[in-house]
């Protein structure tokens, strides 16, 4: 980490493009070796469809409690109040 951000301080007036697609590249290469060892772990393949289902609803219930708590600070802080 110490050597990213002192490679990120000397490179700082130069090409930001080149390190953006770096990082993008490097998040593929991560990508796909996380997908490489979902695919050989045969206790994660066997129950794919529980694991699915239960990601599946934590997704839903961390959405929709976004989407409230969003809700809720736009009505204290933003909106006008109604007379």
């Amino acid at each position: 980490m110490a050597g990213g951000i002192l490679l990120g301080r000397l490179t700082r007036a130069g090409r930001p493009e080149f390190i953006r697609k770096g990082i993008f590249g490097a998040i593929l290469v991560l990508l796909f070796l996380l997908g490489v060892s979902v695919g050989h772990n045969r206790q994660i393949m066997d129950n794919l469809r529980t694991i699915g289902v239960d990601a599946l609803l934590i997704t839903l219930g961390a959405v929709g409690g976004s989407v409230v708590c969003a809700w809720g600070i736009y009505k204290l802080y933003f909106s006008k109040p109604e007379r």
